[in-house]
């Protein structure tokens, strides 16, 4: 078994006031910078973290991004965060992370100059490879010296989400945590095997992810959303006054599926991320490129699309809509879901990343 194979990673709590040397008092603000590596030229690889303190003790989490160094919305969401001069915590301490994988980001990429992902890389190895070493230095840097933990994503290259939480539904502090952010999204599972979240959740520090929009961007909607789901967390726990902003239905998802290419092709898309489909629904129309039809695409089951390709060209295979299973009436979920105007928004600007052709419903 590999080091991010470990289902039980070690986990020696650190303290939150000491960051090697550098103090934080009770109700300071303090930049630091956590060495994760060397460069080839031998000069510290440096991660930027902002720590701050309220004058009471009380919980610890940390809010990270670009974990894959090319999804950066929940870089522009902390960023917002670190800028905020209101922002006063009650009780105890906040850890903001911009950029985790900083030689990805540096190098506008996913992944590492090693091509290794650094979120399958987990607890990770202090002899290891360069990403089991990063790993290794985040994990004990940051993690150890947490209680709980949000972890900000985006979908992959040439694909959109819609924002969704995802947990480890059997961790009580992590369900806690999804329930109090806001989404009406909610992904259960682990994670996969060496994810920065299950590595964490293991280690107990119960962690959630946020996957929302696309690589690449900050786009303004989906850090609208981060922001009010981290300040409803920050709510929950007695960290930050004010009343959390409830969501208008919690959908809790146990089974997702990809809708892939049966031929290849142009597509004309007939539903968008955050959109609520009958089994028979059409998603997508394939066409050539002189617009002769070759097939259309349906909904194969009463789903909520949880994201989509943003790539219109398609060969056989290729996935086109990420659907998730709904165990409710279609009809039901899609009326209360409607009555959150923050989900309006947000379906409507993802939409205008996709050219849609809405026709009526032809679900049986």
């Amino acid at each position: 078994m590999t080091a991010s194979e470990d289902e039980t990673p070690l986990r020696i709590k650190r303290p939150i006031d000491d960051w090697n040397g550098v103090i934080i008092e009770p109700g300071q603000v303090r930049d630091v910078q956590v060495a994760i590596g060397e460069s080839y030229s031998g000069v510290d690889v440096l991660i930027p973290v902002q720590v701050r303190r309220a004058v009471e003790d009380g919980p610890v989490i940390f809010v990270t991004a670009a974990l894959h160094g090319d999804e950066i919305n929940g870089t522009g969401a902390i960023r917002s965060l670190i800028m905020d001069d209101n922002l006063r915590l009650k009780r105890g301490a906040l850890v903001l992370a911009p950029v985790l994988n900083i030689l990805g980001f540096d190098r506008h990429s996913r992944y590492l100059p090693d091509r290794r992902d650094l979120n399958r890389s987990f607890p990770g190895s202090r002899n290891g490879s360069l990403a089991s070493r990063m790993a290794r230095r985040i994990f004990d840097e940051i993690v150890a010296r947490c209680d709980y933990g949000i972890d900000l994503h985006t979908a992959a290259i040439r694909r959109t989400n819609f924002p969704n939480v995802r947990v480890d539904w059997k961790n009580p502090e992590a369900r806690m945590l999804a329930e109090a952010f806001g989404s009406e999204l909610i992904v259960a599972g682990k994670g996969p095997v060496g994810a920065f979240r299950r590595s964490a959740c293991s280690s107990g520090c119960a962690t959630i992810i946020l996957e929302a929009g696309e690589t690449s961007k900050v786009e303004p909607s989906i850090v609208s959303w981060e922001l009010r789901g981290i300040r409803n967390v920050l709510v929950k726990l007695g960290m930050l006054s004010g009343q959390q902003v409830p969501s208008s239905r919690k959908l809790v998802i146990d089974k997702t599926r990809w809708v892939r290419a049966d031929r290849g092709g142009f597509l004309q898309f007939h539903a968008s991320p955050g959109d609520v489909v009958k089994k028979g629904q059409l998603l997508a129309t394939n066409t050539g490129l002189l617009g002769q039809q070759r097939n259309q695409v349906f909904a194969p089951f009463d789903a909520v699309v949880i994201g989509t390709t943003t790539l219109p060209a398609v060969s056989p295979g290729e996935p086109i809509c990420h659907l998730g299973y709904l165990v409710d009436d279609a009809q039901t979920v899609r009326e209360q879901l409607n009555e959150d105007e923050m989900y309006g928004t947000v379906a409507d600007h993802l939409a205008t990343n996709l050219l849609i052709d809405r026709p009526n419903d032809t679900g049986g």
